[in-house]
């Protein structure tokens, strides 16, 4: 039932979200046929959680695609649609976003978000005169966008960083995306070094990467259900997790309707019971390694450097 879900607000937007959300990348796996995809959105929406995940680059678009299927026939307008884009100059930006429109069937996104900020360069070229965030502004503008944010896996360094470099620029992220799990308390730590930030300033905090694809699982140390309502326990607005089966959604529902916040003696159980395995972020293979870097292997996504800076470095 819809009144197991509880809802959160999302920062200083005034909207409420769902406190699971569906994570988009799973939608499009192989393995999850597109009849599934679209039975596991819709019976996720019926049952109350509103807050879709998704990104312009899952599964070379048919994560997009099948979510745009799934939320025809009056759906759409009971959801929160959130996707992303990787596009760092004005132009791919712009070209990804209406990609991503498409493929959605919808006329707005809710939240659009900078994907993968993970090198202290992206920031700089997010907000540089050429940059994604003037096609970002010009859509809201338009219509075609309502909120902006970022996401990032890598550092929380580089988090407070893009905060920085967007204060400086005077704009403001409506939501921040990051991963939060048992573990990363213990390693390169989001929640220590970047959710004291986002609550001070009132910014949606967007929880990704709970049992970090099942790593964590794999850990033997806490179950699926401990990951999720560590999660839904620090100030998250939302807690994206992937969904491939029924079976899996049921047990993000489960989760929603046996929480409670955990006790700060809970919380102090579950990270002793993960200290020693999370400790050097073998687990956290997003923070350690290249593996979870679309962008790194897929440049060409970015876009071009600004051209001002291209001449003033080849003229």
């Amino acid at each position: 039932m819809a009144s197991d879900m509880p809802y959160r607000p999302l920062g200083s937007t005034g909207e409420k979200v769902s406190a699971v959300g569906i994570g988009g990348w799973h939608l499009g796996l192989k393995h999850v046929d597109e009849k599934l995809a679209i039975q596991i959105v819709r019976a996720a929406i019926d049952r109350g959680i509103n807050f879709l995940d998704n990104s312009w680059d899952y599964n070379e678009g048919a994560s997009e695609i099948r979510m745009g299927k799934a939320l025809t026939g009056g759906y759409r307008n009971k959801a929160f649609v959130m996707t992303k884009i990787d596009g760092r100059s004005k132009k791919e930006a712009a070209r990804q976003l209406d990609e991503s429109l498409k493929r959605l069937q919808t006329d707005r996104i809710d939240l659009l978000q900078h994907h993968e900020v993970i090198r202290y360069e992206d920031p700089n070229r997010i907000f540089d005169v050429e940059g994604a965030n003037v096609a970002l502004l010009e859509a809201q503008k338009a219509g075609k966008i309502r909120y902006i944010g970022f996401t990032g896996h890598k550092d929380p360094q580089i988090h407070l960083h893009t905060l920085d470099v967007a204060k400086a620029h005077g704009f403001k992220f409506d939501a921040v995306q990051m991963p939060l799990n048992v573990m990363d308390a213990h390693y390169r730590s989001f929640a220590m070094e970047v959710l004291p930030r986002l609550v001070d300033e009132k910014i949606g905090i967007l929880g990704m990467k709970s049992m970090a694809n099942g790593a964590i699982l794999k850990s033997g140390t806490v179950s699926p259900i401990e990951c999720l309502h560590y999660a839904m326990s620090l100030p998250t607005s939302v807690v994206i997790t992937g969904i491939e089966s029924m079976e899996i959604l049921d047990q993000a529902f489960e989760a929603a309707r046996s929480f409670h916040p955990l006790s700060d003696q809970e919380i102090l159980t579950l990270c002793a019971k993960t200290a020693t395995k999370g400790s050097r972020g073998e687990f956290e293979l997003f923070k350690t390694t290249s593996l979870f870097d679309a962008t790194a292997t897929n440049p060409s996504w970015l876009g071009e450097e600004p051209k001002r800076l291209q001449d003033m470095v080849f003229a």
